[in-house]
Order: structure tokens, then C-alpha cells, then sequence
């Protein structure tokens, strides 16, 4: 580790000076990559994950990388790159992935996925934000760096893993990380694949949220039969499958399982101050999240449901003809696919066997089910450690934001934060460029341009103070 010492190099305010002249060029690279439907798990769309990854490559390797290159893993088309500057120097490995959703084209208004569109200050295209834009910023805040400063190399030894498969919970993730090991060690670890606050009104996300899928059939007429001959007597999944759904939460929105909270860690009276210190109003979320109410867990915020609390939701039914015709006919099965949020505590093994028992307790006699818990890419969730780097990154960001203060969040979605840092053995510090009105998943999905030019100022400052090591008034 390097001695403390104020950290030289690039001046902050050239660097947002090159990014910002160089705004076009960066609007034009992130066009032409989102411009590539790089859409995870449809076969017809596998050509294109691989042109995805080979042009990430091609931009590593023009921007000075001495190691840039593909790497696969079952499905998975993944892209490593590496810049050692000197071993003495601290390591940091950047993670993101570069395959999207996809997209149903006719409920985008705006454009169509994959033909990129400028409106205002928003690039506007499946996976401008969620995560091509994210993953572009930290090859632009290497060019700033670079351009600012003179220098030909980084101010830290940096190492990209960029995976091909996060939208389909990182099946393969595990396998390609253990498979090269031996190439990834770090001293920190930049996850790139989360939600800013507000626009021009950063904050540092400490935590995310794991998570578990499960989807869930119930059956119950042998087939189809018709509503009317047959109505009253006949068993009905639909209903059966509805008042199962209804006993997941209680009236007071806590999640039904048996011992589910058993493991659950209360939030602390500092992070209840942290999240209280950022500016909310429901009038401003609700619009930003295109809702008209709130609901959850009663006795907390908010922000501490969204971030700091487990959560249950419904993210698909489907009981009947609902692409077809009406038959008039009581269905032989209905089912449901439900999304899990878990918190610090909670273990993926243990909240899937907590479904089970939930699910095998309401399902009624004579009816039949199937339950299928996706363990394998069930993810754990994680809080960055008290670490300096957290002090670095406060300061990095409220240089790159020219902000005099930084807040602190968490992230509600998921990702492999947990599994990166127990087979790196690194810490993890998060710093995305997204937010809540990019519509991640979601029609008319589009990239604040100004967000991700701060990032890469941010990112252009973070190496510098991770170069300059701990300082002597950090408080961690």
C-alpha cells in the first residue's frame, strides 16, 4: 500500500473540460454500442452478444489496454481487459456487464430499442444506461485522465471483467471468475451496475439487495373444461393460486414465510439518519417511478423498504387464454413467477427453503404444483465493509459532481457484488451512473449524458486517490 500523500495528477477541472468538449464523440460511441441488440438468452440475438463484446474489446484497445480479449464460459461472452502500470501500484478490477433486456418495441415511443435517439440531454436505446453508458464512462474517464494529465498509463493498475449474462442472473458468472482466478486479483472492486440518487444530486451506494426468483404452478382440472357445465364444483388454480398470493404479506406488508425475518438485520440508527438526510418527497418518487402510490413493510421509510428491507413482488400471472380468444373454460393451471429481495443476513439457501415450506403449507388438497426456486443464480446481498476506499470514492465523487457534499443509498436490485468479493477477497464499492427515470427494463429506456460524463469525471479522480492510499482524516 502507498504511503498517504495528496494525490497529483490530472486537474479535475480539465478533465471535465476534455469530457465535456468531447460530449459529441462519447454520444456517438455509446449510439453505436447500444445500437448492437445484445440481448442475453434469445439465440437469435447470440451473433450479436459476441459483436457486443468484440467491439468493447476493439474500444480497450484503442484506448491503450495492453490486454483486451473474450472471454466465454457456457453461453457467456464475456470481455477481460488489463492495464498493469507498475505491481507496486494499488489494482482495482472494474465489473459490469454489457448484454441487455429485451425489448418489446411496440411500447417504446420515443424510438425503437436499438436505434438510438437524442432527446435533450438523454440517449435514448435498450441498455444506454443499464449498463453500456456505465461501462463507457470508465473508458472515457481513462481518456480524460489521460488527456489532462500528460501521462501515458493510469494512475492505478485496472482490470475490466464485463459479463454477458447479468440479465439472466449470471448463470455462468461463478464458473468464468473461478476458471481465471488467477488473473482478476484486487485491491478494490468498482461495481458499475447501480442507480445514482438524483440527477446532479449524487450519492454513495453502500449496499445492495440480493436476490431469488421462483416461479410457481398450481394445478388442478386435468384439462381445461368448461365454466359453465362444470362451474361450481370444479376445482379453480386460478383462485387457489390467487388466495395463495394474497397470504404471501400480511396487512401489515410483511412477507409470510415461516422464520423469514428470523436472520433479517435491523436497520442501524445511522444508516436510518443517512437515508433521512436525502431530500424525498412522495410527490417527486412517485413521478420519477411513474406510480401513484406506495406500498410495503409499515413501520419504515420508504428508501429504508427500498434499500434497506426484503420485498416480495408478483412479476408475472398467468391463468387462461391470455393471448387468445375467451374460451369460457376454468383453466387447469395457473401460475405465478415472483421476484425476492433479500437484505444483509439472509442467505439464498435459506429463503428458498423457507418458500417451500410456505408454499407446500397453502396449497389445498386435490390440487397439484410445481415450484421451481432458481437457486443457481440466486444472488446474495452485500455492504460495502468500513473500508478508506469508501472515503475515496466520497471524495472522487464530490470532486466529479462539483458537489460540496455527498449522501449515502443503497441499490434495490441485485447482482453479483457478494460472489465478486468472496472469490476476489476484495471489498466492493459501488458507483453507477443510473437513475431511477432511465427506465432500466422498461420502454423508452435512455442515459442522462450529463450523469455519465460526472461519472467519468468521478471515476477519473477515484484512481488518483486510490493511487494516494488512506488519508489521515478519513473517518473509516
Amino acid at each position: 500500500m502507498p504511503s498517504a500523500f495528496t494525490p497529483v495528477g490530472a486537474d479535475p477541472d480539465e478533465v471535465r473540460c476534455y469530457l465535456e468538449e468531447h460530449r459529441a464523440e462519447f454520444r456517438a460511441e455509446l449510439a453505436e454500442w447500444v445500437a448492437i441488440p445484445s440481448v442475453a438468452g434469445m439465440p437469435e440475438h447470440t451473433d450479436d452478444v459476441r459483436r457486443s463484446a468484440d467491439w468493447l474489446v476493439a474500444r480497450c484497445e484503442q484506448l491503450g489496454f495492453p490486454t483486451a480479449e473474450v472471454w466465454e464460459s457456457g453461453d457467456s461472452v464475456g470481455v477481460f481487459a488489463e492495464w498493469i502500470v507498475d505491481p507496486d501500484l494499488p489494482t482495482a478490477l472494474v465489473y459490469g456487464h454489457h448484454d441487455v433486456r429485451a425489448a418489446k418495441a411496440e411500447e417504446w415511443t420515443v424510438t425503437s430499442p436499438f436505434q438510438p435517439a437524442l432527446r435533450g440531454d438523454r440517449l435514448y436505446g435498450r441498455g444506454s444506461s443499464d449498463a453500456k453508458g456505465q461501462l463507457l464512462a470508465h473508458l472515457w474517464a481513462i481518456r480524460a485522465h489521460l488527456d489532462a494529465s500528460g501521462d501515458d498509463t493510469p494512475a492505478v493498475n485496472l482490470r475490466l471483467i464485463v459479463e454477458g449474462e447479468e440479465e439472466l442472473g449470471s448463470p455462468h458468472f461463478r464458473e468464468l471468475l473461478e476458471e481465471h482466478r488467477d488473473r482478476l486479483s484486487a485491491d478494490v472492486i468498482v461495481f458499475s451496475d447501480t442507480l445514482q440518487w438524483r440527477a446532479g444530486e449524487p450519492a454513495l451506494c453502500t449496499s445492495v439487495r440480493g436476490m431469488i426468483g421462483a416461479e410457481l404452478e398450481i394445478r388442478g382440472p386435468l384439462k381445461d373444461i368448461h365454466s359453465g357445465a362444470s362451474s361450481g364444483p370444479a376445482p379453480n388454480p386460478a383462485i387457489t393460486l390467487a388466495t395463495l398470493i394474497a397470504a404471501l404479506q400480511d396487512e401489515s406488508g410483511r412477507i409470510a414465510f415461516p422464520g423469514f425475518y428470523d436472520d433479517v438485520i435491523e436497520i442501524s440508527p445511522q444508516r436510518r439518519a443517512e437515508l433521512a438526510a436525502l431530500e424525498y418527497s412522495d410527490d417527486d418518487w412517485l413521478d420519477r417511478t411513474h406510480t401513484e402510490t406506495t406500498e410495503g413493510e409499515a413501520g419504515y421509510s420508504v428508501l429504508e423498504r427500498l434499500w434497506e428491507r426484503p420485498s416480495l413482488e408478483v412479476v408475472s400471472l398467468l391463468a387462461g387464454d391470455p393471448l387468445g380468444m375467451p374460451r369460457a373454460v376454468i383453466p387447469s393451471a395457473a401460475t405465478v413467477s415472483l421476484s425476492i429481495r433479500t437484505v444483509e443476513g439472509q442467505r439464498v439457501a435459506t429463503v428458498a427453503d423457507q418458500l417451500r415450506s410456505f408454499v407446500e403449507e397453502h396449497v389445498p388438497d386435490g390440487y397439484g404444483y410445481g415450484l421451481s426456486v432458481a437457486e443457481e443464480t440466486g444472488q446474495e446481498p452485500y455492504r460495502t465493509p468500513e473500508t478508506w476506499h469508501v472515503d475515496a470514492l466520497d471524495r472522487a465523487m464530490r470532486i466529479g459532481y462539483r458537489v460540496t457534499s455527498v449522501g449515502r443509498m443503497g441499490n434495490a436490485g441485485g447482482g453479483p457484488a457478494d460472489l465478486l468479493a468472496t472469490l476476489i477477497g476484495a471489498p466492493v464499492l459501488f458507483f453507477g451512473t443510473g437513475l431511477p427515470e432511465d427506465y432500466w427494463h422498461d420502454s423508452d429506456e435512455s442515459a442522462d449524458l450529463r450523469e455519465a460524463l460526472a461519472g467519468a469525471a468521478t471515476l477519473a479522480q477515484l484512481w488518483l486517490e486510490i493511487a494516494a492510499g488512506p488519508q489521515p482524516d478519513d473517518p473509516s
